[in-house]
């Protein structure tokens, strides 16, 4: 019989107030709205029965606020290394204030001015990886969008450009990695799953917000 390959479950936090008006939060340490604390309870009933042998979340309130509601944060120990990317001068700007100023900039090439470039959030997200990875056993981890995207894509050996611009995240979605075959073969096991939920819920998006995703995500030449 084959050994069973662990898994890391990621979890994003719920939504903030940021999060439904669409500017970039980095280290601004916004508390979850009153949607993002019920989403992450219907994460911890997505969660509900599951063990894991570690629990890492982000020291950022909103991060460790959905680890907490979701049921989790007795046990869960903070990893500085788990915040999102700091966007410097871009911290509480619009993609499309950014855009409006800066048609061809994009987060995942050029990184936020006094903010961390590419290659900085991928050595950080290694160093995540790193540690994981020494972990016996299934992992879950509460983190933040962007961090989340790199963090897969170094996973998986890609560049933090080349992956984590294609893998767009929900709030309160639970995603996993694990391995195929053999632990020198990482993988993608679940994505954005968001369907804990519920379509009332994903309805509240706003007009406005649906818009700046869809600028944000489907850009024709570059996503950021």
């Amino acid at each position: 019989m084959s050994e069973k390959l662990p898994v890391v479950y990621i979890a994003r936090h719920g939504n903030t107030a940021w999060t439904h008006s669409g500017q970039h939060t980095g280290l601004t340490d916004l508390p979850l709205t009153p949607d993002g604390e019920r989403n992450a309870m219907r994460l911890g009933e997505r969660l509900k029965g599951m063990t894991f042998a570690k629990v890492f979340t982000s020291p950022l309130q909103r991060a460790s606020r959905t680890c907490e509601l979701a049921g989790f944060g007795a046990g869960a120990e903070t990893d500085p290394d788990l915040v999102e990317w700091d966007y410097g001068n871009y911290e509480g700007l619009t993609s499309a204030q950014i855009l409006q100023k800066y048609p061809n900039w994009d987060l995942f090439r050029d990184g936020a001015p006094e903010g961390e470039s590419p290659a900085e959030i991928a050595e950080r997200a290694d160093r995540v990886v790193e540690r994981i990875r020494h972990v016996a056993g299934d992992v879950l981890v509460f983190s933040s969008g962007h961090f989340i995207r790199v963090f897969t894509a170094r996973w998986l050996g890609l560049g933090p450009g080349a992956g984590g611009r294609y893998f767009v995240l929900s709030p309160a979605s639970l995603s996993s990695l694990s391995y195929e075959h053999n632990l020198s073969r990482p993988v993608i096991r679940l994505w954005n799953d968001d369907h804990h939920v519920g379509t009332v819920a994903r309805q509240n998006v706003s007009h406005d917000e649906l818009q700046l995703i869809a600028a944000k995500e489907y850009r024709p030449k570059r996503e950021v």
